[in-house]
């Protein structure tokens, strides 16, 4: 947690706040729980062991805002809110996104190769730029983030359509993008597709095969959301046969992904260490927002926007 967060804590002389290392072992970690009512959690897995170990617990909050790795039901059960960070992080990720569709368009390390290797012009024209003017970009999951590329993408003149099952579509159509019900209707008609849906049962395994054969043969793939939405096999195999053009990846099955990974090799792929949420601005305000969460509900004042178990808040 950045400087930021424990600072906020420190001002509260009834808050004792404990670090732990991410790579604690178990048991550590579980003697740490039993005194703990609040939990601050980056990547370390949360479920019913951890909940049997801190009897005392209130609330646990995620330093982001993906919980696939906590057992959100079992929080659930024990009236134990999950809190997440709202948009700490969301301009972030969201410029991560369009810093994929831009680098493919621009061809930008193609271009810098040009220069550095003397090849000033060599065989310009058959591998031109492209614009995002005018293209059409399908932006999967209009919350936090998916909404603010959209944004981004219309100011720079491109179609933007959305497919969230979840949202209104008159919600859609007010900020200025097209409504999908039918994700594989809309798949063929976008140059670039976007992922900004939570890794849950019903995105597991999304993007398959038969979904990337929907897609056009010039489309790339961003997916800063989480991995496991694309099944790697079926995209490795669509990008090596021209299914698609290319893939900006952020995430993946397996992190970091083994020396052997297909993907690693490719260069029509582009790829980030699950950074695309994390700058130096937003690791500030992820800190803050997870110490602010955690003390608002040991306050009775729980920040209600950002629980994800909201049936928890209910009194009865």
């Amino acid at each position: 947690m950045a400087r930021a967060g424990w600072d906020l804590l420190a001002k509260r002389g009834d808050v004792q706040a404990v670090p732990f290392d991410v790579n604690l072992p178990t048991a550590g970690f579980h003697a740490l729980l039993a005194d703990a009512e609040g939990v601050a959690l980056i990547a370390t897995p949360f479920g019913e062991a951890e909940i049997r170990a801190a009897p005392k617990l209130r609330v646990v909050a995620r330093l982001g805002v993906g919980y696939d790795r906590v057992d959100v039901a079992a929080l659930t059960r024990r009236r134990i809110p999950l809190l997440v960070t709202g948009d700490a992080n969301s301009p972030s990720v969201a410029e991560q996104a369009l810093h994929f569709m831009l680098e493919f368009a621009k061809r930008g390390a193609a271009l810098d190769a040009m220069v550095r290797e003397h090849r000033w012009m060599d065989r310009w024209s058959e591998a031109l730029p492209v614009d995002l003017f005018r293209k059409t970009l399908l932006v999967v999951g209009f919350g936090r983030t998916g909404s603010r590329v959209a944004k981004a993408c219309l100011a720079l003149g491109m179609t933007v359509r959305v497919y969230d099952p979840y949202v209104e579509p008159a919600a859609i159509a007010a900020a200025g993008c097209g409504p999908d019900r039918d994700l594989d209707a809309a798949l063929p008609h976008a140059d670039f597709v976007t992922l900004h849906c939570p890794k849950t049962t019903e995105t597991l395994g999304m993007f398959d095969a038969a979904r990337l054969a929907r897609m056009k043969p010039t489309a790339c793939l961003v997916n800063t959301a989480r991995g496991g939405i694309i099944d790697q096999s079926a995209l490795y195999a669509a990008l090596t046969t021209g299914v698609i053009r290319g893939a900006g990846l952020d995430v993946f099955d397996r992190e970091p992904p083994p020396p052997d990974e297909p993907l690693l090799r490719l260069p029509n792929v582009i790829l980030a260490p699950h950074l695309a949420g994390v700058t130096k601005e937003s690791f500030d305000r992820m800190a803050v927002a997870g110490a602010t969460n955690l003390l608002s509900v040991l306050d009775g004042k729980p920040v209600a926007e950002n629980v994800v178990n909201q049936e928890v808040l209910v009194r009865h």
